[in-house]
């Protein structure tokens, strides 16, 4: 089970971004980075493929490694260190160390 999933809130904690919170629209398990909606934007040169599209230069998100992001608790709405626990019906869940409430 990851600490980090797809569609958390997270906060930069290190970086150009630190401090920058965003959605994680997806995770690479390989390489332990995640892409963040408008985190870690850089400019690329794209050229004028068809007829209908333009070319010129435009922003993309990068992905950025799982260390600098951390998760924001849904109880307290601060950065927290995550763990896990086993509930009553057996299942197994993330939860904030800070509250002790479920992420």
């Amino acid at each position: 089970m990851l600490k980090i999933r797809k569609n958390d809130l997270v906060q930069v904690v290190k970086g150009k971004d630190k401090g920058k919170k965003g959605k994680v629209l997806s995770f690479n398990l390989e390489t332990n980075r995640a892409l963040v909606e408008g985190i870690n934007t850089v400019k690329k040169h794209k050229r004028q493929t068809r007829q209908d599209q333009k070319g010129g230069i435009v922003s993309i998100e990068m992905p950025i490694s799982v260390a600098n992001i951390m998760v924001i608790c849904k109880n307290c709405n601060r950065p927290a260190r995550v763990g896990f626990t086993v509930l009553a019906d057996k299942t197994k869940a993330r939860f904030c160390k800070r509250c002790k409430g479920v992420i």
